[in-house]
């Protein structure tokens, strides 16, 4: 009897790993058909490079935050309109998690999200420790890069968390909505929402908590602030459209790379490692 229950369990636990180990593949036409191991190595470094481009992009934009800002050339509500040049590289991570969600599903995406907080941390305990230590010489340029990335990190962290969580919820919304159909409405529709609640937070609390953003004290505030928030939208909306083709190319590639359903009848994410 007890050779039949550890058999038994055997049996169970092999069950239980299957649902996680990512053995299952699709067949596409002229690929041939991979083994277990090569199949989890593809799936997990897939995984490494998207979650090191969003986080590597993330410490780059937190580290330049707003050293520089860059004249667009027009105006909004007669507010000459810039954005911070961490802003720049910014509309790069949502890409990620949003390749990330369609692939790996909304629980790994989220534990990205998550980490990404806890690098801003990192960061942040970084400069901290580096501002209290004793300097080589009296004018440090270290102090100047942090006093504006503390300013850039404290905004990020606050935007960057509702944010990101609203494009992964939203992602999977519309993912559920449509059955797993329509890439580009999906990828769209979550990333531009997200997007405004992101510049919104950002500059609110750039302005009002950190006092970062180049304020003319001798006009009003609210059609400045407009005009920022304006100035990062737009830049931010027109990546979001532009990456719909890289989207639906990274989707279309990683799937048969790693051997996943086409889109359309991938409405249940792969099963990965724990």
């Amino acid at each position: 009897m007890n050779a039949t229950k550890e058999a038994r369990s055997e049996d169970e636990a092999e069950e239980t790993d299957s649902e996680w180990l990512p053995t299952q593949q699709h067949r596409h036409p002229g690929l041939a058909e991979l083994t277990p191991r090569e199949l989890h190595r593809r799936r997990e470094a897939v995984f490494l490079v998207l979650s090191g481009l969003f986080l590597g992009t993330l410490a780059i934009l937190n580290i330049l935050g707003i050293t520089r800002f860059i004249d667009l050339g027009f105006e909004v509500m007669d507010q000459r309109v810039m954005i911070a040049v961490g802003v720049l590289p910014y509309p790069i991570t949502f890409l990620c998690t949003d390749l990330i969600s369609e692939i790996y599903g909304q629980r790994r995406a989220n534990a990205v999200v998550w980490m990404g907080l806890a690098l801003n941390l990192w960061l942040v305990f970084i400069l901290w420790l580096g501002g209290v230590l004793p300097g080589a010489s009296e004018e440090d340029v270290f102090m100047e890069v942090r006093t504006m990335t503390f300013a850039a990190v404290t905004a990020s962290m606050v935007a960057y968390l509702t944010a990101q969580f609203v494009d992964v919820y939203l992602f999977h919304f519309w993912k559920r909505l449509t059955k797993g159909r329509h890439l580009w409405l999906r990828n769209n529709a979550s990333t531009l929402v997200s997007q405004l609640v992101d510049t919104i937070a950002v500059i609110l609390v750039t302005h009002f908590l950190a006092r970062g953003l180049p304020i003319d004290e001798s006009r009003a505030l609210w059609p400045q602030l407009v005009g920022f928030i304006v100035a990062g939208y737009v830049f931010k909306a027109a990546v979001a459209l532009a990456d719909t083709f890289p989207f639906y190319l990274g989707v279309r590639g990683l799937s048969r790379y790693l051997r996943l359903p086409p889109a359309a009848e991938n409405a249940v994410p792969v099963a990965v490692t724990r």
